[in-house]
């Protein structure tokens, strides 16, 4: 007898309402001192597709930037400690405008399991233990934390939500995804560190995982590492916040192992030509087209990743829950979800329509 399956039968969604980015170009470029790179930054910028990017943090009281004065940023660069007190007090708070979303769309009694992901912050009690209180899920509710496992964490979260529900089938587990990327402002003044900042923006998202069969049904799971890509990504913990180092030799590794023809074969539970729809984590413009020429798909197979991408950034884990979400209103009849990271890894699912 097959094990039972699990849906995500709804999702929501939430973003602060500041939008920082054309604020942080401006900032960005004051930091270029040579007037060829300030050119090549507004031009890379100007072809980043993304519109827009939202932060946490409140303009100063005259409706500036957190770069000017009076905002966060101003004055002497704030540490790690102030930066992880800002996430305790304002993660929580964009978690729970995810989750009133989700409820306004799925019924959110009798929640079994919570699993948070987040890799912005740190916190004890726990991210997952604050939103348990927050959302009155009740002191036995089972948590887990998906921490620091960057932008594939909403993968490995409704992974481990679909082995809960095939264990259990009548659990009822609540994915939440939230990241502060906003609070990692680095005093940076090179071009390719300014250009992995320029992909960042806040975000959250929240699904209900159950056995009921409606919404999209969870396939089966696939992950990979690609090889001698360990520091292509990475992410360190600094006396200032948490330092992205993103190189520009990413795109061109994630181009190479798609276009390879095992790697396809051992990655993908579906051969790509069979697939309907691809729900692509938005991780910035030249990741979408390595994924789009590496698997050698039709131009606007990622229209949904990339109109997250322009309305929203780069929010780590919870942009891929923001492209499924676009897709729930038409189900593909065969979808793919994909999502890369530090390592560099490739981590994803099969999905359907549930019906």
């Amino acid at each position: 007898m097959a094990p039972p399956s699990a849906f995500i039968n709804a999702i929501g969604t939430a973003v602060p309402g500041h939008d920082i980015h054309a604020a942080f170009i401006d900032w960005a470029a004051g930091r270029l001192a040579e007037e060829r790179d300030r050119k090549l930054f507004a031009r890379m910028a100007a072809r980043s597709g993304i519109g827009h990017r939202w932060s946490v943090l409140a303009p100063t009281a005259d409706g500036g930037s957190p770069i000017e004065p009076g905002g966060f940023y101003a004055g002497d660069w704030p540490g790690t400690a102030a930066r992880m007190q800002m996430y305790e007090a304002l993660a929580p708070d964009l978690a729970g405008l995810a989750a009133e979303a989700l409820a306004a769309k799925a019924p959110l009694d009798g929640i079994t399991h919570l699993v948070v992901a987040s890799c912005t912050g740190f916190v004890a009690p726990g991210i997952d233990q604050i939103l348990a209180e927050r959302l009155s899920l009740g002191p036995s509710v089972e948590r887990l934390l998906v921490g620091y496992m960057g932008c594939y964490a909403a993968v490995a979260a409704l992974r481990s939500a679909r082995h809960i529900v095939r264990s259990e089938p009548e659990a009822r587990v609540l994915v939440i995804c939230v990241e502060l990327s906003s609070l990692h402002l680095q005093a940076v003044d090179a071009i390719e560190p300014l250009l992995a900042l320029l992909q960042f923006g806040d975000g959250a998202a929240a699904a209900l995982v159950t056995g009921e069969a409606s919404g999209l049904a969870i396939g089966q799971p696939f992950a990979t590492t690609l090889p001698d890509s360990a520091g292509l990504i990475r992410w360190e913990i600094g006396d200032h916040g948490f330092a992205m180092h993103l190189s520009g030799e990413v795109p061109g590794a994630i181009m190479a192992a798609l276009g390879d023809a095992h790697t396809r074969a051992t990655l993908f539970p579906t051969p790509p030509e069979d697939v309907d729809a691809w729900a692509v984590h938005a991780g910035g413009r030249s990741i979408l087209d390595a994924v789009e020429h590496g698997l050698g798909l039709c131009p606007d197979a990622l229209a949904d990743s990339r109109a997250i991408l322009d309305a929203f950034g780069n929010m780590s884990s919870a942009t891929l829950m923001f492209v499924l979400d676009r897709m729930m209103a038409a189900p593909p009849r065969r979808g793919m979800a994909l999502a890369f990271g530090p390592g560099v890894a490739a981590e994803g699912f099969a999905f359907s329509a549930a019906s």
